[in-house]
């Protein structure tokens, strides 16, 4: 089977991911800069504000939202440590109340949500119905990316700050598995924790009990 050819900041069918959170990849930063080839100068650095609602109930749907915008990701499979995700909806505010009750409040896996007597919600709206519920959280997220490209997979380091507290992540991304464990390999994250941004928003607010990679 012909393996596809990805491109850095676009759209390709899903991919599986490595990720991992902690203080300091100092020394996979350097190799995955050192080995990485040429990407378009629109990924060398990215910057956004983000917001994610976390449930303590639901650890395989991701939800974020930037620029008024709503994108659910729904995780799919693991295979050899690798996590597959695909998209499941996205919505944008002001968003109707039926999408909010059919798509977005299922994906939370809580109960006791409010009936919706409007028909469409702002975003502050909705924010006001999360912080009202004891099973859900907006986390303010900032990330500042770095992209590169290593064995044909699309990889990143980048500071992140939840709810303020920094935290480092480097990833590797690919629609074929083996890249991905090369990868791994060559810049020397063999045996760290695959940590996904649900997870390590989590631990660092203290929804989980767990800690960073390092």
């Amino acid at each position: 089977m012909t393996k596809e050819k990805l491109t850095i900041g676009e759209a390709s069918k899903p991919r599986f991911e490595f990720r991992t959170f902690g203080r300091d990849f100092d020394e996979a930063a350097f190799l995955m800069s050192r080995l990485s080839v040429p990407v378009p100068r629109k990924v060398w650095e990215r910057h956004s504000q983000e917001i994610y609602i976390v449930s303590k109930t639901n650890d395989v749907n991701n939800t974020k939202i930037r620029d008024g915008k709503m994108d659910i990701k729904t995780f799919v499979q693991e295979v050899d440590g690798l996590e597959q995700w695909n998209p499941l909806m996205k919505g944008e505010f002001p968003i109707k109340a039926e999408v909010l009750k059919n798509d977005v409040f299922p994906a939370f896996k809580v109960e006791g949500l409010p009936e919706l007597e409007k028909e469409e919600y702002t975003l502050e709206e909705f924010l006001e119905i999360v912080k009202n519920h004891p099973d859900l959280q907006a986390v303010d997220v900032e990330k500042e990316r770095y992209g590169y490209m290593v064995n044909d997979t699309i990889c990143e380091y980048a500071n992140v700050w939840i709810n303020g507290a920094m935290v480092v992540t480097v990833n590797s991304e690919s629609t074929e598995v083996e890249d991905i464990k090369k990868t791994i390999i060559d810049l020397e994250l063999e045996g760290v924790e695959n940590i996904n941004y649900l997870q390590a928003i989590k631990r660092v607010i203290g929804m989980s009990d767990k800690k960073l990679a390092n």
